[in-house]
C-alpha cells in the first residue's frame, strides 16, 4: 500500500510540474506563469481538502491531487527567486504587489472553499 501511495503522490507531481512548466511557457511570462501557478494551484488544493475532508474524494485521490498535483504545480521556490529578482531590480512597488496579491488572493480561495 506505501508504495501504491508513493506511486499516486509521484504520477501527481509529475503532471503538476509539467501544467506548471506548460503555464509558464504560454504566457511567456515567468512572474505572471508563477503567479497563475500559485493561486490557481491554491485554489484546487482547498477544493481538494474540503472534498477529502467531508468523505467526498478518497485517500488516493488526495495523495494523487492534494500532496502529487498541487504540491509540484504550485512553486514557491520560483515565487521566492522571482521576488527577489525584482528586489534586485528595484521594482520595489511591483514586488510588493506580487508577494500581497500572490498570498491574499491565495489564502482568500482556501478561506472561501474551507469555510463554504
Amino acid at each position: 500500500m506505501i508504495l501504491l501511495h508513493v506511486l499516486l503522490v509521484g504520477v501527481g507531481g509529475f503532471i503538476g510540474s509539467i501544467a506548471r512548466f506548460w503555464i509558464a511557457n504560454e504566457l511567456n511570462k515567468h512572474l505572471l506563469g508563477t503567479w497563475v501557478a500559485n493561486v490557481s494551484g491554491s485554489l484546487l488544493l482547498a477544493i481538494v481538502v474540503r472534498l477529502y475532508m467531508n468523505g467526498l474524494i478518497e485517500e488516493p485521490m488526495w495523495l494523487f491531487f492534494g500532496v502529487g498535483f498541487c504540491g509540484a504545480y504550485t512553486t514557491f521556490s520560483t515565487f521566492g527567486k522571482e521576488t527577489l529578482e525584482l528586489l534586485f531590480e528595484k521594482k520595489y512597488g511591483l514586488a510588493i504587489l506580487y508577494v500581497g496579491s500572490s498570498f491574499t488572493v491565495a489564502f482568500l480561495f482556501v478561506a472561501f472553499f474551507l469555510i463554504w
